[in-house]
């Protein structure tokens, strides 16, 4: 089964590829503020134009992201369960891939018709899920990280850390917040809740008090996630370097070139994910006008995550669990 997930990978990597540049493209197309008049926007041919184009790269970063997944998180269950904190992880790195598509068929919806006619809350509830994968994907791609350098550099005394139970607790908390700043979030966008503009938040006809406490929320959160994406990228960085230098000091010459290169392919990967989706995406607060652009950019993440995160970690963690038994009987 895995062989033909990697095989259904391989066959649409460029497909996967060309969706980065085809939302980075939007930008000029769709957002006339930077090459286009405004008098020939007033028309909304570009507009529908654009949001067709929206429509189509939604759908199909759903038709390669749902399969992917699913597949991954049967590959999970079947084959790893709570074995391990990292299967732990990852486990909830598809679920929250999965949440993320399931709010993606919404946008789909919305930016075919034009017009949003399932209520505020459906709305708050499917922008919270979309915003919600942003911040736990780099969570649990950075606990992942964490879990390696833990496992490698120091095998034995984090075995009582490195628990599934351990695991489990963090991945309910991690949740617990996200959900927790999810209530004043939902708050604020209730208020510039518009029935025919779901996903494109106008406060035009707010008043002015209004508008500066809205402001001042998105700003707030903003400011947090910004911050909390750029410590989680630092920690992946410190943790890749740490573990590269642990497997030169103690592998075999063979097993030392499999692994460091393995780790570096890792460590590239998340600093891509990282640079390209969960940071653009954080600095909406600076450029409001880009959003629907960077919203459609850090979506492709999902079509990734499979192939990036999974496979590569799998693979690692059969090797580290040699290394962690050597270091082991090294040690007594």
């Amino acid at each position: 089964m895995p062989k033909i997930l990697l095989s259904y990978l391989l066959q649409r990597q460029q497909t996967i590829l060309l969706l980065p540049h085809v939302c980075c493209l939007l930008t000029l197309y769709n957002h006339p503020n930077l090459f286009i008049s405004k008098s020939k926007r007033a028309n909304g041919t570009e507009q529908d134009m654009g949001n067709l184009v929206y429509a189509i790269i939604y759908g199909s970063i759903i038709a390669l992201g749902l399969p992917l997944n699913i597949v991954s998180l049967w590959i999970l269950l079947r084959h790893h369960g709570r074995k391990s904190p990292s299967a732990v992880f990852m486990g909830n790195l598809v679920i929250s891939d999965l949440l993320l598509i399931l709010s993606l068929s919404m946008r789909v919806y919305f930016y075919a018709t034009g017009s949003w006619h399932l209520g505020e809350m459906w709305c708050v509830w499917f922008t919270m899920l979309f915003r919600n994968n942003i911040r736990t994907s780099a969570i649990f791609i950075t606990f992942i990280s964490v879990d390696r350098l833990l496992a490698v550099v120091y095998p034995l005394r984090s075995r009582l850390i490195r628990t599934p139970v351990n695991a489990v607790k963090g991945s309910v908390f991690v949740w617990a917040i996200v959900v927790l700043v999810n209530i004043p979030e939902s708050v604020g966008f209730l208020r510039n809740f518009q029935n025919q503009t779901c996903f494109d938040s106008d406060t035009a006809n707010m008043t002015q008090t209004s508008r500066r406490k809205d402001e001042i929320l998105e700003l707030t959160i903003g400011y947090f996630q910004l911050v909390l994406l750029l410590t989680m990228l630092t920690v992946n960085i410190i943790s890749t370097v740490m573990v590269s230098c642990t497997l030169q000091r103690h592998l075999s010459e063979s097993a030392k070139v499999n692994n460091k290169l393995n780790v570096m392919l890792i460590f590239a990967m998340n600093l891509m994910m990282f640079i390209v989706f969960f940071l653009p995406v954080s600095f909406f607060v600076f450029f409001d006008h880009l959003r629907p652009v960077l919203n459609c950019l850090a979506s492709v993440n999902c079509c990734l995550d499979p192939l990036l995160y999974y496979f590569s970690f799998d693979g690692f963690w059969k090797r580290k669990e040699d290394v962690e038994t050597s270091l082991a009987s090294r040690g007594t």
